[in-house]
């Protein structure tokens, strides 16, 4: 039986995507949701294959722009809606639809690629590695108080309509974008995202609230939040689950974390997706009771190594040889010399003897400056071959603010 790939038409998108909803469980999503994501789509970026008039593959890519290290914003493809109709599997399907994205991407000048993973050993054979990671937790109000910083009462707080106030918490998101790695500048039609809010969803929760910090008139922060009112024989047990908070300083994010820790009626606030190493842990007075807990968010794969280690800058000078292995994009194979610091970077091709051995997963993991080097070379998939050369390497990559992805795609 033979398959075809191609480019995805208007005129297939309902077929394509009802393929795509089947692979994840077949729950259809609320029509505003479906509704966006077909706006958002870039047929020429987006693969469908097919088996004879039946689809059983999907992927497709969306234009970014990616905060790295320096605080450049870097074109990159966002790989989304990878799937594989279950009755095609092992046919190859995956790796063919692999092979064309990332050919594409190189050819349109994208030397990054990056995705979410559904399920995270998938990308790995393919070149990706996990370069961010997102924390979750539950504060229990009952037992954990709040320390803010001075000047925190000099903060108004406001509700606000969550459709009425999106250009103003866009504004301040917009400011936040290139001081951490990680992050996405919002192109056009994507400030819609945090407003889809379907009722089924929702689990019992309201719906989706806006809270706006404020100072001298000028908006400095907002949360977007949700209250489910629950009661036990003891009374009040509610809880507010955290959809997106930013502030413009320490101060601003203190206000609004203690107006979330004391909503009435509730005893405990859920935290979806923060920065490893967010300031509100340092705010509440006993973190065990906040349960934290990690998870991978960001996958990177750099598609040409060179161009890409050059897009961003370095923390320390760095002058270190990689023997890089990609036998996907067999194109970055060999060595590689790294010069670089602060102000910018090359990295050409060189016949130099190497200093580290890696792969290009290896060099995805580490290049937003999150998880490093050295912690890679201690499960051996850094090599090192010339002593001192990990530890500069190591040091040089990494980043003053952890890398982090405020949403999904």
């Amino acid at each position: 039986m033979t398959t075809e790939l191609r480019v995805l038409t208007p005129t297939e998108w309902d077929r394509w995507y009802e393929v795509l909803e089947l692979a994840f469980g077949g729950v259809a999503e609320a029509p505003e949701e479906r509704a966006l994501w077909r706006d958002l789509t870039e047929f020429d970026r987006f693969l469908g294959v097919w088996d004879g008039d039946l689809c059983v593959g999907t992927a497709g890519a969306f234009s970014f722009r990616l905060t790295v290290p320096g605080g450049a914003s870097v074109p990159v493809g966002g790989v989304t809606m990878v799937s594989v109709a279950g009755t095609h599997r092992r046919r190859g399907i995956l790796t063919s639809m692999m092979r064309r994205q990332l050919d594409d991407l190189r050819a349109a000048g994208e030397s990054v690629a990056v995705l979410t993973a559904s399920e995270p050993e998938i990308y790995g054979r393919f070149g990706y590695g996990v370069a961010a990671y997102t924390a979750r937790a539950t504060i229990d109000t009952t037992r954990v108080r709040l320390s803010v910083p001075e000047g925190t009462d000099g903060v108004t707080l406001r509700r606000a309509d969550l459709t009425e106030s999106s250009a103003a918490c866009e504004a301040v998101y917009a400011k936040l974008v290139p001081g951490r790695p990680g992050m996405l500048a919002r192109l056009p039609q994507w400030e819609r995202l945090p407003l889809i809010d379907p009722p089924a969803d929702r689990e019992g929760s309201s719906p989706r609230q806006c809270v706006l910090a404020e100072r001298a008139g000028e908006v400095v922060g907002f949360a977007h939040y949700a209250i489910k009112p629950e009661w036990s024989f003891s009374g009040a047990d509610g809880a507010v689950t955290v959809h997106q908070l930013m502030g413009l300083d320490a101060v601003a994010e203190a206000a609004l974390w203690r107006f979330l820790c004391s909503v009435d009626l509730t005893r405990e606030v859920r935290i979806l997706s923060r920065p490893v190493d967010d300031g509100w842990q340092h705010l509440v007075s006993d973190i065990r009771r906040c349960a934290p807990k990690l998870r991978d968010a960001l996958h990177v794969r750099l598609v040409e190594v060179g161009a890409a280690l050059e897009e961003r800058t370095y923390q320390t000078p760095v002058d270190v040889v990689f023997e890089v292995e990609d036998a996907f994009c067999p194109w970055n194979e060999g060595r590689w010399r790294l010069t670089g610091d602060t102000k910018g970077a090359t990295c050409v091709r060189t016949s130099d003897p190497a200093d580290l051995e890696l792969s290009v997963r290896e060099l995805g993991t580490a290049y937003l400056g999150g998880p490093s080097l050295m912690s890679l070379a201690a499960a051996g998939r850094v090599r090192e071959l010339r002593e001192g050369a990990l530890v500069e390497a190591s040091v040089a990559f990494g980043s003053p603010a952890a890398p982090w992805l405020p949403h999904g795609f």
